[in-house]
């Protein structure tokens, strides 16, 4: 086995599991890091309404591709488990398959993102001193949307074996080059939330494209042909059915998003520019323990196909553990430093407190969120994504929904409005560990039974 891959059916799993979900962690966070770059460049050098602009539009971002983000997660599961198998034409037939949906996906969300974007900034209530500049990044966002499609499923299909450490060098790359263009667009050529957004774009061309050439030179199973590009129909409807649920799961959560963003807007752009350098704290916790969430659907799938039940169980707990402890430090360090942490991205003395308001709350409960990512995965590699789908859509949409339709019109402030995150987040982590060791007992008796 090559060193960049990881046997994840034998040996110990502790060091494993850190070997695959720190470097992933790192390449999601420092994708944020660049990403932040957006946002703290604009605050400092074009203002707070050009800070809002870029900072709020993450819950719209998020709503147009988190259907196929989750197609990228059903690509993860599906090739693991014939790399579990040892399956090498149908783990070829998975690559070729996903990367053809990831290009069509990528130019349906484009054409959609284009045509959506300023009626749903409309509809969202965004202030007048916000809406043009939003208009702008949005649009021009949506054009690299293909790219962003290549690079997550590029990036799960070298994840299905282990390799989290490539994507990791090809994003620290294309993102350096994100931050010069930044400084270069916004300070230099004064292009304010256009030159972070075409910054942007061209970077997540970058990215996208080292992962193809890194999948063309690939050797065995996982490499790409360009003359093998095609929809393997079977292959395609095993992503689908377990990848739209959860990119259905990521839709609901982001439209619940969007109606929080509405009513975050109906406070000012004071709030909102607030909300927008906090929630970068908060995106970089959450990224921590997504990681070890990948890593439970990765391991789950892997040793599932293998028939390596007790295996299973063995990393749930596992990545529960190291996940919380991870995620809890970084928490308590955005915690005990947040007025330096928050001062990256303003210099709005009207701005910095309402910011620390919803770090020091959201973030002392976010390890919480570690029960309720990591079950999900597990049931995710288990085959099993319909569950955990309705479970969090039912437990967090459902909470948030009827805080702000009742809690928050009641009391419509700041805290009472951030206040509804730990509280969805307690009542869905509580059903989801519920369901997991229901669905558990399932697969591993019909396992038995199939076996007989």
């Amino acid at each position: 086995m090559k060193t960049k891959d990881i046997d994840m059916t034998s040996g110990s799993l502790w060091d494993k599991i850190l070997k695959f979900a720190l470097p992933l962690a790192a390449s999601s966070i420092l994708q944020q890091m660049f990403n932040s770059a957006d946002v703290a460049i604009v605050g400092r050098f074009a203002g707070s309404q050009a800070l809002a602009a870029v900072g709020s539009n993450g819950s719209i971002i998020n709503l147009l591709i988190n259907i196929f983000v989750g197609l990228s997660i059903g690509t993860n599961v599906v090739i693991a488990r014939f790399i579990g198998k040892g399956d090498t034409k149908r783990i070829s037939a998975a690559v070729h398959t996903s990367l053809v949906v990831a290009a069509l996906s990528g130019l349906f969300v484009s054409i959609i993102g284009l045509i959506i974007t300023r009626p749903v900034l409309l509809m969202m209530a965004t202030p007048d001193d916000v809406i043009d500049l939003s208009t702008t990044y949005l649009r021009i966002y949506f054009l690299g949307m293909p790219l962003i499609m290549l690079y997550n499923f590029s990036a799960s299909i070298l994840r299905s074996k282990g390799d989290t450490k490539r994507p990791l060098v090809c994003l620290t790359i294309s993102g350096v080059m994100n931050v010069i263009l930044n400084l270069i667009f916004v300070i230099g050529f004064k292009m304010s939330v256009a030159g972070v957004a075409i910054a942007t774009v061209i970077s997540q061309l970058v990215s996208a494209s080292l992962l193809i050439i890194l999948l063309a030179r690939e050797e065995g199973a996982l490499q790409l042909s360009f003359k093998k590009l095609r929809i393997d129909k079977q292959i395609l409807r095993e992503i689908a059915r377990i990848g739209i649920p959860s990119g259905l799961q990521g839709m609901v959560f982001s439209a619940s998003n969007v109606v929080i963003q509405s009513s975050m807007n109906s406070l000012g752009s004071t709030v909102i520019a607030a909300s927008s350098a906090a929630l970068n704290f908060e995106i970089f916790a959450y990224y921590m323990l997504n990681s070890f969430e990948h890593a439970a659907v990765t391991f789950t799938g892997q040793n599932y196909g293998a028939g390596k039940y007790d295996r299973c169980n063995a990393v749930a707990y596992r990545c529960l553990l190291l996940g919380g402890i991870f995620t809890g430090a970084l928490c308590a360090l955005f915690i005990a430093f947040g007025n330096s942490f928050i001062r990256i991205y303003t210099t709005d003395e009207a701005v910095i407190p309402l910011a620390l308001q919803r770090v020091r709350l959201v973030l002392s409960f976010q390890v919480v969120n570690m029960a309720l990512e990591v079950f999900s995965g597990c049931m995710r590699g288990l085959g099993h994504s319909l569950v955990p789908a309705i479970v969090s859509m039912a437990g967090i949409c459902g909470v948030r929904l009827v805080w702000v339709a009742t809690v928050f019109k009641a009391s419509p402030t700041f805290p009472t409005l951030i206040a509804v995150y730990p509280l969805s987040w307690i009542v869905t982590a509580v059903l989801i560990i519920i369901a997991y060791f229901i669905i558990r007992k399932k697969v591993y008796a019909n396992a038995e039974e199939a076996a007989v």
